[in-house]
């Protein structure tokens, strides 16, 4: 970029001394692709990120299950204290290493849910489209294991399409989908590990209450995990 390059706008100059100074922030793996793909799509998501900010705004240390590339997760970071974000797959850490930013410090680290809790306990917990692909017969563990990693007064919020959805799901999206449920079902499994459950449907971007067989997405909030 020009070093003399000006904005016809003065109050936008600093955008280019940005860029100049500090270079244009990348997408990761999974959003890079979405961008492309469907560019929509990646608004969807990144809501489902500020409704998890929102409902945690203020919690120290908040722990994201299955982040991917963790594009999203500095929306939850600018909410909360602290974050540390796992995901199973070494690919996706390096590359949300790579991308981390001094501003928005977050944790990232290798880490397989199915194989046990974290070492060390949370103040809440969220997983968005993660627990879709974990198989019914280990969904319990996975979800146990979460639980005993949070703190006996935590918040836990999961995100994951809606069986309803699935006819309508375009292929990529459900390659892998192994466990989606309706709603009932999947607020008897979360209160399997959790104290209370509020559920929420969720269309697009909107977060509802109606009708649940007619929401593409489902938000669970457990609250006080039994498995400490």
């Amino acid at each position: 970029m020009a070093k003399n390059r000006q904005t016809k706008e003065p109050q936008y100059q600093f955008c280019v001394d940005y860029a100049r100074e500090r270079g244009l922030e990348s997408l990761g793996l999974m959003t890079s692709q979405t961008w492309h793909d469907d560019p929509k799509r990646l608004v969807f998501t990144l809501s489902r990120y500020k409704f998890v900010a929102k409902m945690l705004e203020g919690a120290g240390r908040v722990l994201e299950v299955g982040c991917g590339d963790g594009f999203g997760t500095r929306i939850v970071r600018q909410a909360a204290g602290a974050v540390t974000a796992v995901d199973f797959d070494p690919v996706f850490i390096e590359d949300a290493t790579s991308r981390a930013c001094d501003k928005w410090p977050v944790d990232f680290r290798v880490h397989d849910m199915l194989a046990g809790p974290t070492q060390d306990v949370h103040d809440a917990a969220y997983s968005l489209d993660v627990l879709e692909h974990i198989a019914p017969a280990e969904e319990d563990r996975f979800l146990g294991n979460v639980a005993r990693s949070l703190t006996p007064q935590a918040t836990c919020i999961i995100g994951m399409p809606s069986l309803e959805s699935q006819p309508h799901a375009a292929p990529e999206s459900k390659a892998g989908h192994v466990n989606c449920k309706s709603m009932p079902d999947r607020k008897a499994a979360r209160e399997r590990h959790f104290s209370s459950v509020c559920m929420f449907a969720m269309n697009d971007e909107v977060v509802h209450t109606g009708f649940h067989k007619m929401a593409n997405y489902l938000l669970a909030i457990g609250l006080g995990p039994k498995s400490r």
